[in-house]
């Protein structure tokens, strides 16, 4: 307590946070006090907690610069030194510009402070009239300039100090953050410049959870959205997602050898400096962390590029269409007007085969294959799925530790990619081996097809004894029905899941259907009840015969398309033929069971025509005799269905479901944390 209480004295004792928020206007020409103020240095927050202890100290300054600033202007002041500050900079030499930044970072950094302030804890409409407050000394100067403006009622400075509120100044401003990220190159020593630019578009752009008004009346969202950069901030924060850049060991090139000389402040802020524990992020269990502590600028700029592209879907989005027409470097094209921009396909699809398990990743990748047609293709002619595929089945295995979005667009994800017969073909050809995680059964080598199947059966199955969404096992279903026709060389252990699905089904089925039948003596009791009950075991019975029909769809699917190569679904179908007896006369299957009866009785024919040469047969002998007995068989015996095919289709109004998830990633994954008791807009899913 007693090392907290001295720390936020000593921050409310420095001399020029007082003054800066004090009742006195700081003109913008004083250069002595503003590269006084701006020599501090601050690692910045980067967990909850952190954000939480420098909010703790900002506080009363916070509230007194807020009482004072309507009067004084100096959050406008501050603005002009910035705005200074980055012309200078896009200006200079690389050679002379490292304390330049520092000084730029230190005078964004702080307004981020007072604007976060300001946005949880007052409206929007109060945000501008703080950014364009002018002092009474400058109201004064414009009046004997000749600039009229009202002084009437001088005992309330707090309205007569404040310009008419066009939002003009923050125009500016956003647009020199703009011009941060999209003009200066990223180096060791702009690195943090660049970070705190795109925090500081996160802050101005919560303004939605806390405030409950629409964004198309939001002065920030006009400002952001009507931006003509679109294409060039979407290019830049794709690549430094792509390139995943690590973040520099000493900010602004300072090094403890260094010359640079640290001013006055430091000696108060270097209480705000946190210590991070080193961690190699491709060997750490908790990637979600290691990839924000040390590619913090990978993961704003990812994070900024799902609010960007989720708010104002209803209207014209240029980020939103700049994401979608992107393409590759090396992609000839023949209509250019098309493409938006051009980045590196094959870095980008490298970057989300090592991250892809992190949530946001997936929901940037589930964007990109949904949406951009070129990069769907691309990431189709890719040899190494296994790469991008196993760490999203890893995701779906390890199901109850992920949040349920997480789930569904891992899902989705393998929806998408069903959709293209050639995927769903060479996942069958990549073998992969001792896959580590999958702990059910020992695995020596199974194909990433018949893993797939295993992870997407094992979730059908968790969802159905626990969740018991329709929406999930539809998702897992289409995805396995898309790949069906494809089935080939099935692992043994993967054809027995797959008849396991069903026989796990059918037993269920037969329960439900048992409960359903009427008692064979009257027992009374209240039929209100009953008939409730009644009702809701009658939905779980066809939701599950709908499940039912397509598991037997399924495997009908890979019998009609590829028995030749599936000798060991045969021999499990064999095996395990009871357990399609009780829906041989079922109206809902007997017209696919006939099918499957047809196989299986062709196989039982020949096997005991063996059988009664050669005695009893072994494993080996059945596959063998199973195998040439498929050289025969003719698909032509066989009712014909039509084929299986599902394609995604996002639903309606799809932003009242990713913009609360896509806030709930930015509280949770990201490096600016908000106050959650202040949130207004969202729903309870936003947690900090």
């Amino acid at each position: 307590m007693g090392i907290n209480v001295s720390r936020q004295a000593e921050l409310a004792e420095n001399a020029y946070l007082k003054k800066f928020v004090g009742k006195n206007h700081i003109p913008v020409t004083d250069d002595e006090f503003w590269n006084t103020f701006l020599q501090y240095h601050i690692n910045l927050p980067s967990t909850s907690q952190e954000q939480l202890n420098l909010d703790a100290r900002l506080e009363s300054l916070c509230q007194q610069f807020v009482a004072n600033n309507l009067s004084t202007g100096n959050l406008g002041s501050l603005v002009y030194v910035f705005l200074t500050k980055v012309t200078e900079l896009l200006a200079i030499s690389e050679e002379e510009s490292s304390v330049h930044v520092w000084q730029t970072f230190n005078a964004l950094f702080m307004i981020r402070s007072v604007v976060k302030y300001l946005i949880e804890t007052s409206s929007e409409y109060q945000l501008m009239q703080h950014f364009e407050a002018i002092s009474s000394q400058q109201v004064q100067q414009n009046k004997e300039d000749g600039v009229s403006i009202d002084l009437a009622a001088t005992e309330q400075p707090a309205v007569t100090n404040v310009k008419n509120v066009d939002g003009t100044r923050f125009e500016n401003f956003f647009d020199a953050v703009i011009n941060l990220i999209a003009v200066v190159p990223v180096k060791e020593h702009t690195y943090h410049l660049h970070l705190e630019a795109i925090n500081m578009i996160i802050v101005l752009l919560s303004v939605h959870l806390f405030s409950p008004q629409p964004t198309d009346r939001s002065t920030i969202y006009k400002t952001v959205y009507k931006s003509p950069y679109a294409n060039t901030v979407m290019s830049v924060l794709l690549t430094y997602v792509s390139k995943m850049m690590p973040v520099p060991a000493n900010m602004f090139g300072i090094t403890s050898g260094s010359s640079f000389v640290v001013g006055i402040a430091e000696s108060l802020w270097n209480i705000l400096t946190f210590t991070r524990k080193p961690s190699d992020i491709l060997e750490t269990e908790d990637l979600p962390t290691a990839f924000r502590e040390h590619y913090p600028l990978s993961n704003q700029s990812l994070l900024l590029i799902l609010i960007l592209i989720n708010h104002n879907t209803t209207k014209k989005n240029a980020y939103r269409d700049s994401l979608f027409g992107c393409t590759s470097i090396d992609l000839s094209e023949d209509d250019p007007s098309n493409v938006t921009f051009r980045i590196d396909f094959a870095q980008l699809y490298a970057t989300l085969c090592r991250i892809v398990t992190i949530d946001q990743a997936t929901l940037l990748l589930y964007i990109l294959l949904h949406r951009n047609q070129k990069f769907y293709k691309f990431v189709m002619s890719q040899s190494n799925l296994q790469q991008l595929v196993t760490p999203i089945l890893h995701t779906l295995y390890n199901g109850p530790d992920s949040t349920s979005h997480h789930i569904y667009m891992s899902l989705i994800v393998l929806l998408i990619l069903s959709e293209d017969d050639g995927f769903n073909k060479s996942i069958h050809d990549l073998q992969l081996k001792n896959v580590a995680w999958y702990t059910e059964k020992y695995l020596s080598e199974i194909s990433l097809g018949g893993l797939l199947i295993l992870v997407v059966i094992r979730t059908i199955q968790y969802n159905m004894l626990k969740t018991r969404d329709k929406y999930l096992h539809t998702n897992c279903l289409a995805a396995l029905a898309n790949m069906s026709g494809q089935f080939r060389f099935l692992h043994p252990y993967v054809s027995q899941r797959l008849v396991g699905l069903f026989e796990t089904l059918a037993k269920k089925q037969h329960r439900l259907s048992e409960q359903l039948k009427p008692p064979t003596t009257a027992n009374g009791g209240d039929t209100s009840i009953n008939m409730a009950n009644t009702e809701d075991l009658l939905q779980d019975l066809s939701v599950l015969e709908e499940v039912l029909r397509m598991v037997l769809e399924i495997l009908n699917s890979c019998l009609a398309h590829q028995l030749v190569y599936c000798p060991n679904l045969v021999y499990t179908l064999l095996y395990k033929r009871h357990v399609f007896e009780a829906f041989r006369s079922h109206p809902a299957f007997q017209d696919i069971i006939q099918n499957i009866d047809m196989v299986v009785g062709f196989f039982s024919s020949r096997l005991q025509r063996v059988q009664e040469q050669r005695g009893e047969l072994g494993v080996s002998e059945v596959l063998e005799v199973i195998s040439k007995g498929a050289s025969q068989w003719s698909s032509d015996r066989l009712r014909k269905f039509p084929d299986l095919k599902f394609k995604y289709v996002e639903e309606d109004a799809p932003e009242e479901f990713f913009i609360p998830y896509v806030w709930s990633l930015v509280s949770k994954s990201g490096c600016v944390h908000f106050s959650s008791e202040s949130i207004k807009s969202v729903t309870s899913e936003i947690s900090c």
